[in-house]
């Protein structure tokens, strides 16, 4: 008789998601979620509607989304506004859809997938979540109620939650030799996550964990930040206007250039409110190449091109890892983007997200009441990890010696497999 599950242990990220799985008598490694994926066993956190009935995850969205002349709804980084009060949800054509439904959607076809792989019908879960989801308590435990109500969505009937560094911590133990003081660190896409964990090879228990804390700035954040000093300039956030009988020389509003250098956010600018004023600015504006730029915003939202560009910052920014020199590169008909960034460009234009990401770092570690020194293994999994600056930041504090990686996608699911299995 084949071994089925009785829980599944899921992995959801800003940018990758993944599944694995326990029963009381064994943990099942992460499954095949994606066929069409260079790595199977992950899952962009990727949703396309090309209209309200529809919805394809992944890899398929952005094949679907292509082939449909990048014509319906792309969506990506959800998970970064599950502690936002101010976001309720979007709609899909005249359909409402709130941030549960479109989360819930997402984790219900990971849900599918993983039952037509064991061949059963599990309705108990264990689902990581960010050590902080927000600096404010209140919004922090906002965003896991708003998780759990979109693991129920998803058909799940028990729903049980695991710090994502704490996991990671778990699926670290079985490398230790004897007992030791362990700062955990998870960069990626939307969090940067930390625990500060006493481990030893015998077992575990809640009580060694000594703090956990984080920050809601990762990869994506780092993007962002590209965006705004190095592209957005192409599609009008420089722009300026005044209004008909007006004296004042007016600036694209902040919170628009904020939406525009989110990859989360970007496909926000669609709303019809929104692309009314955007219409207005641009009959305001005060001169040609404002014009011209506004077209080009115009064309970058109602053509879906957010996604589109903000993988060619990321490609970029993947090149920094290895290159003192990169090339953000996009072209599209009427646009034409090229902008040529050097690491120390980068290490500039990220600066505040760097800070914040290593303020919560030593905010963790006081939490603990431990200093860098008092930490004997400093072990860190996800993508923004490798960003040469930040690894950098974390070797000057704690000496490249205690410096160890993790397997960069699969750590934090295998150790929530492992507290799968306990539960």
């Amino acid at each position: 008789m084949k071994a089925v599950p009785t829980m599944y242990a899921i992995d959801f990220g800003t940018s990758n998601s993944l599944l694995a799985a326990a029963s009381p008598e064994r943990v099942f490694a992460p499954i095949a979620l994606d066929p069409r994926a260079n790595d199977p066993t992950v899952l962009r956190s990727i949703l396309f509607f090309p209209d309200s009935t529809r919805c394809f995850y992944g890899s398929d969205a952005i094949t679907e989304y292509v082939e449909h002349g990048m014509h319906g709804r792309l969506i990506r980084s959800i998970k970064k506004h599950l502690p936002s009060r101010s976001f309720i949800g979007t709609f899909i054509e005249q359909r409402p859809m709130n941030l549960e439904d479109l989360v819930g959607a997402f984790l219900g076809e990971m849900r599918r997938r993983a039952d037509r792989f064991f061949g059963a019908s599990v309705e108990r879960v264990l689902l990581g979540r960010p050590a902080r989801f927000s600096r404010s308590l209140d919004d922090d435990r906002f965003g896991e109620q708003r998780l759990e109500r979109a693991a129920r969505i998803a058909g799940f009937k028990e729903v049980h939650f695991c710090p994502e560094p704490v996991a990671a911590a778990r699926d670290f133990r079985d490398q230790l030799d004897r007992e030791r003081l362990v700062l955990v660190g998870d960069f990626g896409g939307g969090t940067s996550d930390y625990t500060v964990v006493r481990m030893r090879p015998e077992g575990y228990d809640p009580s060694d964990v000594l703090a956990v804390g984080g920050v809601s700035v990762a990869g994506d954040a780092l993007d962002g930040a590209i965006m705004r000093r190095k592209v957005a300039g192409h599609f009008g956030a420089d722009v300026t206007y005044r209004v008909p009988l007006g004296s004042n020389v007016l600036t694209m509003p902040k919170h628009l250039v904020e939406k525009l250098c989110s990859p989360a956010d970007v496909s926000l600018l669609q709303e019809r409110h929104v692309m009314s004023f955007l219409r207005d600015v641009q009959r305001w504006s005060l001169g040609d190449d404002d014009r011209r730029r506004m077209d080009q915003l115009f064309t970058l939202v109602e053509d879906t091109l957010g996604f589109h560009v903000f993988e060619s910052i990321e490609r970029a920014k993947r090149e920094l890892s290895g290159a003192e020199h990169a090339e953000v590169v996009f072209e599209y008909p009427t646009i034409d983007v090229r902008e040529a960034i050097t690491r120390v460009e980068f290490e500039r234009v990220t600066a505040a997200q760097t800070e914040s990401i290593l303020a919560a770092l030593d905010e963790t570690l006081g939490a603990a009441r431990v200093t860098p020194s008092d930490i004997d293994l400093v072990c860190c999994t996800g993508g923004t990890a490798m960003v040469p600056h930040i690894a950098r930041a974390l070797r000057a504090r704690f000496g490249a010696a205690k410096m160890r990686a993790l397997t960069t996608f699969h750590s934090v699911v295998h150790g929530l497999a492992e507290r799968a299995q306990a539960l």
